[in-house]
């Protein structure tokens, strides 16, 4: 079930952030993407500790990504990074161009 979970929102959505509420990590990725003006409808936000498969969703982001830890930010159907590459592209502006490209912008 948590696979599919994962899978179906990873293939359905421009920009797809796996995060928790409560992590330091996932509120500074959400407050880089949301300074950047991503359409509301290009972005799906996924708060896994509110899941009770929480763990298996994390075990599954693991295979796909080699990382536990959130975020998990996807874009386009793929792995992008984590909380720090997040900023960093941003930062650089190879995050903005890349959303140009998918259309999120």
């Amino acid at each position: 079930m948590s696979k599919e979970f994962v899978d179906q929102h990873i293939q359905s959505s421009k920009v797809l952030i796996f995060s928790k509420s409560t992590c330091s990590c996932s509120k500074k990725a959400r407050a880089t993407l949301e300074s950047i003006g991503l359409k509301p409808e290009a972005v799906k936000w996924v708060e896994i500790d509110k899941r009770e498969d929480c763990a298996e969703i994390q075990d599954y982001l693991e295979s796909l990504t080699g990382a536990r830890s959130v975020p998990r930010v996807f874009i386009n159907g793929k792995f992008f990074g984590g909380g720090d590459a997040t900023v960093a592209a941003a930062n650089s502006g190879e995050l903005v161009e890349l959303l140009q490209e998918v259309g999120a912008l």
